[in-house]
């Protein structure tokens, strides 16, 4: 263990070229994948020569080289010059930085396949990204491959972040959907919301088509929120009720989400406690203290909240809870509450209302003139029909999907087509 811990800290200086820096920290640190496996991160931070020690303990000096590798493989997941200074020597340099020795080198260090597992996404001064894909079809949750060099073509940057799928997680098939096919979906997915504009201090009614996900047999949908936020959840779907009101607030406490990773669980990979199920226990330990939370704190809104989800993070059991009446409005009410299952209470409670407090001066800045099938006409060309190989958590598979989208919404009051990007 000691000598691998050495072997990566030599190759690491002599590869990238650090001759003029010096080894100031290391550390493990580990996460969970959407496949609820753990990953273990080994870090090590390099100063340049001429600094010794940090002018801020909250940030690295200028120049220094910050660099993580999986320990499972021995691959880069991040190189990172700080404020793309480096002092590199003999270390990663693309000449001329074409495209096709950029692609070369990024497979030879990352094990992946262009065309099969990444493909190119965007390209601007010294600067290349790319995106995760399956067989050229693009992958959600998504993953991206970064590199950034500077002027002489030194590496300032390179950042591998995804799960690129492993061939026997995918159930491949060939895509068949069509957005004819999907007409009364598309109906179904128009919804009319309401956009803020800051500058006006006005909301504009806008009909949107929410994006989903459609299987390619047609037999089930994937919303999009599930997916954005690569984690799997324990559905819960349960509207909380209670009987009594508890006029007290919950004792928030101030959170630690550190951990101290040590090198013997990261070389046996040792399972991370956010990796275990949530306990049919657990579940019952969440629902009491949800309600209460929800007694203390909203004590005249009892049967007004659903309990969506649990999910373990940083070793709390985190509970979502949504209105079960939802506005028009972009942005909706949701409540997050941290909760500590051995100790069987809650930690903290996090409200988005303050947020939306600030609309509610805004002002509505007209009637609704159209109605959803004049919007849906306006927009039917306009919709959009993409192959996807998306994760489901349920299936624990890659499933072939179409995501359906648009671009475009239609302003309520004038009829207009709008970019949705300009709103």
């Amino acid at each position: 263990m000691k000598s691998k811990i050495e072997e990566w800290i030599d190759s690491t200086k002599q590869k990238y070229g650090l001759e003029d820096y010096h080894l100031v920290e290391q550390s493990f640190s580990r996460q969970v994948t959407i496949f609820n496996e753990t990953d273990y991160t080994f870090s090590m931070e390099w100063f340049p020569n001429h600094v010794e020690e940090r002018d801020d303990e909250d940030s690295n000096p200028d120049g220094t080289a910050s660099i993580s590798l999986n320990v499972q493989t021995g691959k880069v997941e991040r190189v990172i010059f700080v404020m793309e200074k480096t002092y590199a020597k003999n270390g990663i340099e693309f000449v001329n930085a074409e495209l096709e020795d950029i692609v070369k080198w990024i497979e030879k260090e990352t094990g992946l396949i262009y065309g099969e597992q990444f493909q190119f996404d965007m390209q601007e001064e010294g600067e290349y990204r790319f995106k995760e894909c399956y067989k050229g079809v693009a992958v959600s949750p998504s993953g991206f491959i970064e590199l950034k060099v500077n002027h002489d073509g030194k590496l300032l940057l390179f950042s591998v972040y995804g799960h690129f799928p492993r061939k026997e997680l995918v159930q491949e098939e060939t895509f068949s959907l069509s957005l004819e096919k999907l007409e009364n979906l598309q109906r179904e997915q128009l919804r009319l919301l309401e956009f803020p504009s800051f500058e006006q201090k006005k909301l504009y009614p806008v009909y949107t088509l929410e994006e989903i996900y459609v299987t390619n047999d047609e037999m089930s949908t994937i919303p999009f929120e599930v997916i954005v936020d690569s984690r799997g959840y324990l559905k819960i779907d349960e509207t909380i009720v209670w009987e009594k009101p508890i006029h007290q607030s919950i004792e928030r406490e101030v959170l630690d989400w550190s951990e101290d990773v040590t090198a013997e669980q990261a070389f046996s990979s040792e399972p991370a406690p956010d990796s275990f199920p949530i306990s049919k226990d657990e579940q019952e330990i969440c629902l009491r203290v949800v309600k209460e939370v929800l007694a203390q704190e909203y004590p005249d809104e009892s049967g007004k909240w659903k309990l969506k989800t649990l999910h373990r993070e940083k070793r709390f059991i985190h509970a979502i809870i949504r209105a079960n009446e939802q506005t028009n409005r972009v942005f909706q009410r949701k409540l997050m509450v941290v909760i500590d299952a051995e100790k069987e209470k809650a930690i903290n409670m996090i409200d988005n209302n303050m947020m939306l407090e600030v609309f509610n001066e805004f002002a509505v800045a007209e009637t609704v003139a159209i109605t959803k099938e004049e919007a849906f006409e306006k927009l039917k060309d306009r919709f959009e029909l993409k192959p996807y190989y998306v994760y489901d958590f349920e299936r624990k598979k890659y499933l072939l999907c179409g995501k359906l989208d648009c671009q475009y919404g239609v302003h309520a009051g004038s009829g207009e087509l709008v970019l949705l990007d300009d709103l």
